[in-house]
């Protein structure tokens, strides 16, 4: 496809949440169990993918479920999953009603988790390039603002996400690095790390080329983070 990854999204801000009753201390006590994913192609299985392989478990040993997002904090409470894994702040919802509790964080079992990419067309990098950059910019800038003030971050977000505010209010700061939004230049570790584990889940049949797979040219080099507020 005529697609270069320009920059990334966000880091982590993904959760695996179990009843509050649970008493699972680790992925190995769901064992024959019932844990939700988004699908098999999720960033979330490809966690999960490395979970089980420091753990020294098969996927056999668990018994993955897809689910749509939305639906899985009401599944747990209804006791119709043992577990699920997504992203925020729907694992924060079953925190905050009183029916799940945290067993991993995503930053737990893979620091620095890339969590989505920012992805142009090429005939966009060709022939507006200004426009890419500034998009580029836009994402960086405001994603360091986000760091500095993830209070006002959530009450500027709450109306694109149509979540409550203290909600995602909770999401930025229980704990602070939950979800983050620096460290978004894509490097080839994170390329290669992503590779070894969708090859290891099924999801890539063979090993690809990545070295024309990131265009970071329009990554801005002069935006410094400062202590979080």
């Amino acid at each position: 496809m005529p697609i270069h990854i320009v920059y990334l999204g966000h880091r982590d801000g993904s959760t695996v949440i179990v009843p509050k009753r649970s008493t699972a201390r680790s992925l190995r006590d769901l064992r024959g169990k019932t844990f939700a994913r988004p699908s098999k192609y999720s960033n979330q299985y490809l966690v999960i993918t490395k979970l089980m392989e420091d753990e020294d478990m098969k996927p056999d040993e668990i018994k993955f479920v897809d689910m749509p997002p939305p639906d899985m904090p009401s599944a747990l409470a209804a006791g119709a999953i043992d577990a699920y894994f997504i992203g925020e702040p729907y694992a924060a919802k079953a925190e905050l009603n009183g029916t799940g509790r945290v067993l991993y964080h995503a930053k737990d079992i893979w620091p620095r988790f890339v969590s989505c990419v920012l992805v142009v067309r090429d005939e966009l990098i060709r022939d507006q390039p200004g426009v890419v950059r500034d998009l580029v910019r836009g994402i960086a800038e405001s994603g360091e603002w986000a760091e500095r003030n993830r209070k006002d971050a959530a009450r500027v977000a709450a109306p694109y996400f149509r979540q409550d505010q203290k909600l995602l209010e909770y999401v930025l700061t229980t704990p602070l690095d939950r979800v983050s939004y620096r460290h978004l230049t894509p490097t080839d570790e994170d390329l290669q790390q992503i590779m070894k584990y969708a090859l290891k889940a099924g999801i890539l049949r063979r090993p690809i080329d990545l070295s024309d797979l990131v265009d970071r040219r329009f990554i801005p080099t002069d935006i410094q983070p400062a202590a979080i507020k």
